[in-house]
């Protein structure tokens, strides 16, 4: 008998009924032995699970293992700084440039001039109609005072450090 290929996957008594419904009985009689012998063993049709857990879902907490951002001051109050250097980074507006200090992105303070870096708390009275005053004002206590952090960098004298660029 020949038997294809794909049977080999099948169990023999799969392939005893697909013989028997092809031959007539008298020829099954003579040769099932023979058929016994040529066949492959009987495997299952049934699936085997080999791992030793079942393959759950993923979870939802993968984020979280970025490191700091870095925001907060970067000069302290006194020190010496050029223009260029950054003060303090920020993510919303917790201190505000002052004289010589400029905002960049991401509210980045930064130094216009060369000088020495000073923190002033200062009263902020917001325009009456400002969106400032409808959200905060309203909520604060009958004679509260705002107050804001200016961050400013005093320029060092220069005397004696002019040059001579003209004469009249």
């Amino acid at each position: 008998f020949f038997f294809p290929r794909k049977w080999k996957f099948v169990s023999v008594k799969v392939i005893m009924m697909a013989v028997c419904s092809t031959f007539s009985s008298e020829i099954l009689k003579r040769f099932v032995p023979s058929v016994v012998a040529l066949s492959t063993p009987a495997l299952s049709v049934v699936p085997v699970r080999c791992a030793s857990k079942k393959a759950g879902g993923s979870s939802r907490n993968h984020g979280g293992k970025s490191r700091g951002k870095s925001y907060g001051l970067k000069k302290a109050e006194g020190e010496f700084v050029h223009a260029g250097n950054i003060l303090a980074t920020q993510r919303l507006m917790r201190w505000y440039p002052g004289a010589n200090v400029g905002l960049g992105h991401k509210y980045t303070l930064f130094a216009y001039e060369d000088g020495f870096v000073r923190y002033t708390k200062e009263v902020h009275v917001p325009p009456p109609h400002s969106e400032e005053a409808q959200k905060v004002i309203c909520k604060l206590p009958v004679g509260a005072v705002l107050y804001k952090t200016f961050i400013s960098v005093h320029p060092v004298k220069q005397e004696g450090r002019f040059k001579l660029v003209d004469m009249m």
